[in-house]
């Protein structure tokens, strides 16, 4: 998506070889008009999946899928990462370690949400080692629900992630690829 990715080259910043900060724009202020873009890529690209759930992890995948479900007319789901009084009753969970936080986190999703006959499309900001994603598909395994795919803003597909999943049988769309990334020459795509 060349929109995203002139966006990111323009905005980005980077740290190091694998901290890309797109804060400005994707995930503290958030452009919503960028959004709309994405949720209509993301629905071109799973056009007659019969989507009828996206499912994503707090925070930062929340407003993007929010957007997004606005292409499929469904709802979104997102999983806490901790329990709250709010969700009573019974809960799907799932462990996973945050790369941006260096922990580990209990993920839930009521089971209310979440079930058979729902075809899932989980939607996420990054994409880096898959931890997350791996987490929100063991969920939709448990619920008896249909995994479509996975819907990622940016991969950094120097990371292992994304290969790793793909290789499972998982359907990834990522609309940038960022192949390599470096504070003084900026960003490389893996498909430019």
């Amino acid at each position: 998506m060349e929109l995203l990715k002139e966006r990111i080259r323009r905005d980005g910043k980077v740290k190091g070889t694998d901290v890309l900060k797109v804060d400005s724009f994707l995930n503290h202020q958030m452009d919503v008009e960028l959004f709309a873009e994405i949720g209509k890529e993301f629905k071109r690209r799973f056009a007659g999946c019969e989507i009828n759930k996206i499912l994503t992890i707090e925070a930062s995948g929340i407003g993007i899928a929010c957007v997004v479900a606005q292409y499929f007319h469904c709802p979104v789901i997102f999983a806490k990462k901790t329990q709250t009084k709010n969700i009573a009753g019974e809960v799907y969970t799932s462990k996973v370690e945050s790369f941006t936080h260096g922990r580990v986190y209990d993920i839930i999703v009521a089971k209310e949400f979440l079930g058979p006959g729902d075809k899932v499309l989980l939607i996420d900001d990054f994409l880096a080692n898959g931890a997350a994603l791996e987490g929100l598909a063991q969920l939709v395994k448990d619920a008896g629900a249909e995994l479509v795919g996975g819907g990622i803003v940016i991969e950094k597909a120097f990371q292992p992630g994304g290969d790793r999943l793909r290789a499972k049988g998982l359907r990834i769309e990522a609309l940038a690829r960022v192949q390599s990334m470096n504070e003084e020459t900026g960003v490389t795509f893996a498909d430019d």
